[in-house]
């Protein structure tokens, strides 16, 4: 394979996580959606998403995996490679996210709408947010609009905490919401989940662009940072 073949495979590559991407964070807008207006038919097009996107993880893994095997890269093309592989992961379970949460919504389908005290479209739009900005940084390759992301996690994460003493106080206090109680926290938790796989691409992107590992620390080593080379421009577009 040329080099001038093997950088194209590279941007179909980097195509074809985009398509996934965008079918991800689609999914997720459509299952909260379905949430809010309780509408069954959008709970259909999420799980269609949601075959699209599983279709799409195992083609992407073994265009990467082809790749590796025939032109074994070397440096930020190799750290391009892993990343998209990990980032690839974190989609399809965004993908699965989406789906958990209509599935949710197909089991309140009988129940009455109730008034509960959780912001659960605020949080989607939170969670959201956090994918959009991560995919942003990993076609932009860049790093710190990808350290941005890692911040936004907590609240995400806050908002959890407070909707799981909210609702598991409307459990014990009034036992005849309690069923959409437990469906509202379930949603709460795959959308923290979502938050989570965004935080996982952002740092896989800070990887891709400053060969910097920061899980379990949250931000680049400015020292070893600044020593590693820049991506190239190509994948920036």
């Amino acid at each position: 394979m040329t080099r001038i073949r093997f950088h194209r495979s590279l941007d179909d590559l980097k195509e074809k996580l985009l398509v996934m991407a965008g079918l991800a964070e689609q999914a997720i807008q459509r299952a909260i959606e379905a949430y809010r207006v309780r509408d069954l038919s959008i709970c259909d097009l999420v799980s269609r998403s949601e075959m699209a996107i599983n279709r799409l993880e195992r083609e992407i893994d073994q265009a990467a995996l082809d790749l590796l095997a025939m032109e074994q890269p070397m440096a930020i093309d190799l750290r391009f490679i892993l990343a998209v592989i990990k980032i690839n992961a974190d989609l399809e379970r965004v993908g699965d996210g989406a789906k958990s949460i209509s599935d949710r919504v197909r089991t309140m389908d009988n129940m009455a709408i109730a008034d509960l005290p959780v912001d659960i479209p605020r949080m989607a739009s939170l969670a959201s947010n956090m994918v959009r900005k991560a995919l942003q940084a990993f076609i932009e390759a860049d790093a710190e609009m990808a350290q941005s992301v890692l911040s936004l996690d907590d609240a995400v994460d806050s908002m959890n905490r407070a909707a799981h003493v909210s609702l598991a106080n409307v459990m014990a206090t009034q036992c005849h919401l309690a069923p959409q109680a437990l469906n509202a926290l379930m949603v709460c938790r795959s959308l923290e989940r979502v938050a989570d796989h965004a935080t996982n691409i952002a740092e896989d992107v800070i990887f891709w662009v400053k060969g910097a590992d920061v899980r379990h620390k949250g931000s680049v080593d400015a020292d070893v940072a600044g020593s590693l080379e820049a991506p190239v421009s190509r994948h920036a577009n």
